[in-house]
């Protein structure tokens, strides 16, 4: 039972949260049908989620408002689909409380700490949830934001335990309500899916506290849920557009201000998300081009990602195929490594050293569902096919792109698409790293 968070707690968090949300990611996928019906919330929480823990796994040491912060910053740059985004605004109150905390003192007035008890906790649940609200155009009760604001609610006791019990508890509860909220939701006999991926977050929170393992495999959403009634895999609420258009955009607080009631005026779910000159904005619309001007009219967008719902792999059954493609990457010094990582790559074995064909294995096992192995050179590469195969032998779908070099493993992973089919995004790869020419 913990008393206080600290950097150690903090990651153990995200790396736990990780693994949850990869179990239950497909169940939430069927479950999305707000506002789009297109069977991926799941999917793009579980990588937003991703980006934020692989940047908290390149702290070493620091307090837990850096842990935060690195996470915050993470999700902030990986964000996917409105709930991604969404979730990365909450985090991002969560890390300016604690950072507040960590230099004036905890909750005991005692001055700079390097962790947080009960009231810091209860506070920063209540900045995530309010910076949400903040963020979304024009909010919806029955989503994420109602799950977050009931968390923040719920977030009361004297001890850490009481509050982050009492948080994921409330959560659950409202998301619970969520059918009762919206009419999409009880048609479709689902939960908000969104609201689901945060329940998630919370009830690993209150296990890394309390040590209690009550909570640890409960479903958040049903597993069966039904087609909503009139509606299509990819059917689109209430004035939404035919499209989502995300971008990551350079640009003052002031200009963005401005460009809100733009965006707001060409669509909706509109979500802008960051600070501190970096922002997510996220639009669902049909005037595409519009929606991207008026970002360039005010900083600099870039990372530009435009999606046609009726493109979107359908929700239920066909969802598995948006399962996304797991690359197990080696890299042999810390340039290549970052580059890798921030692509979605995960790093197997020591950074600088060579790779063991055990380590490989023992990352294979760790993945659920299918997995690519990303070599960085002709001598991983042959450890990388000695390992697959004895997975392959477990039962285990692997795969091994054939790149020799360093160049080749970034050229495959520059046409890498998490979200697309995985055969497809395989002989993407594969063609890619086969015509980039290497030398050394």
């Amino acid at each position: 039972m913990l008393d206080h968070l600290d950097a150690r707690a903090g990651r153990r968090w995200a790396v736990a949260a990780l693994g949850r949300l990869s179990d239950q990611r497909a169940a939430i996928d069927r479950s999305n049908v707000y506002p789009v019906a297109d069977g991926d919330t799941g999917t793009n929480l579980l990588l937003t989620l991703e980006a934020g823990t692989a940047a908290v796994e390149g702290v070493t040491g620091g307090d837990l408002a850096e842990v935060v912060a690195a996470f915050a910053h993470g999700t902030l740059l990986g964000a996917r689909g409105s709930s991604g985004v969404i979730l990365s605004q909450i985090v991002r109150g969560w890390a300016e409380v604690l950072a507040e905390v960590v230099a004036e003192g905890d909750d005991d007035g005692t001055g700079p700490t390097t962790r947080v008890g009960a009231g810091s906790v209860a506070a920063a649940l209540r900045r995530g949830a309010e910076g949400a609200y903040a963020a979304v155009g024009r909010p919806v009760e029955g989503t994420m934001l109602t799950v977050a604001r009931a968390a923040a609610d719920g977030a009361v006791g004297t001890t850490l335990a009481e509050v982050v019990t009492g948080a994921a508890t409330a959560a659950r509860e409202a998301l619970a309500r969520t059918p009762d909220q919206l009419e999409v939701l009880a048609a479709a006999g689902v939960v908000d899916a969104g609201g689901s991926g945060l329940v998630v977050l919370l009830d690993v929170l209150a296990e890394v506290v309390t040590g209690a393992r009550s909570v640890r495999r409960r479903p958040v959403a049903p597993s069966t849920p039904r087609p909503p009634a009139g509606q299509g895999a990819h059917a689109v609420g209430p004035g939404q557009g035919g499209y989502e258009v995300m971008y990551l955009l350079d640009a003052t607080a002031e200009a963005v201000a401005g460009l809100r009631p733009r965006l707001d005026a060409l669509g909706d779910s509109l979500v802008v998300v960051g600070g501190g000159g970096l922002w997510n904005v996220h639009v669902h619309t049909d005037h595409v081009a519009a929606a991207i001007e008026a970002g360039i009219d005010v900083g600099r967008p870039h990372r530009l990602a435009v999606t046609r719902f009726a493109d979107a792999a359908p929700a239920g059954a066909a969802g598995e195929a948006t399962q996304p493609v797991v690359l197990l990457a080696t890299a042999s010094g810390p340039g290549l490594a970052a580059v890798l990582t921030q692509g979605g790559a995960r790093l197997v074995g020591r950074l600088g050293g060579p790779v063991t064909a055990a380590e490989l294995l023992a990352a294979l096992r760790d993945v659920t569902g299918g997995a690519v192995v990303l070599p960085d050179g002709t001598a991983a590469l042959a450890l990388a096919q000695a390992a697959a195969s004895a997975a392959a032998a477990e039962g285990r779908d692997v795969a091994v792109l054939p790149t020799r070099s360093p160049v080749q493993a970034l050229a495959a992973l520059a046409v890498h698409d998490p979200l697309g089919a995985r055969a497809q995004d395989l002989v993407r790869m594969a063609a890619a790293a086969a015509a980039t020419r290497y030398g050394a």
